[in-house]
């Protein structure tokens, strides 16, 4: 029975950056929480599922490949980073500040580090759905943990401004 979800990600190894392991560890969890739980539904195409996605980032945009199972090109949408990248820049300098925080500070300076965090990951992911308006349609935790992954490939995908 089609169903408009994901059953793949792909996500491209050239865009990757050496990630730290704190990242290479979120990276994994939003890939296996995605797989597990998502709504996914690509506008304006018949295919109404499952898909697979290619994510990868090239020259300075984020590109969206959906596949159907067996491979097949349904969709590419290319986005500007421009928009995504103080977000973005902001939520990496959280995540190491809430891993710096982890080891040394006092539980009440961890819980607003890890508020701080996750507010700025609500707002990237609030800000890659409406990116992706028109293109493809996510639920708001499929968003959360696409910006995830977005985040692992936004390092190289691109010249920075």
């Amino acid at each position: 029975m089609p169903t408009r979800r994901l059953t793949g990600i792909e996500l491209d190894q050239a865009s990757l950056s050496a990630p730290s392991t704190e990242i290479d560890h979120e990276r994994q969890i939003a890939v296996r929480d995605l797989l597990a739980e998502n709504s996914f539904a690509p506008v304006g195409i018949a295919h109404q599922g499952p898909y697979v996605l290619h994510l990868s980032g090239r020259d300075g945009r984020l590109v969206f490949e959906v596949r159907d199972e067996a491979g097949e090109g349904l969709a590419a949408h290319h986005l500007s980073l421009g928009p995504l990248r103080r977000t973005i820049k902001d939520y990496f300098l959280l995540f190491e500040s809430y891993f710096d925080t982890l080891r040394s500070a006092t539980p009440e300076k961890l819980e607003t580090v890890d508020m701080a965090r996750r507010a700025v990951h609500d707002e990237g992911a609030t800000l890659l759905r409406d990116r992706l308006a028109g293109k493809i349609e996510l639920d708001p935790v499929t968003s959360r943990r696409m910006f995830t992954l977005v985040c692992a490939v936004i390092n190289r995908a691109g010249p920075r401004r």
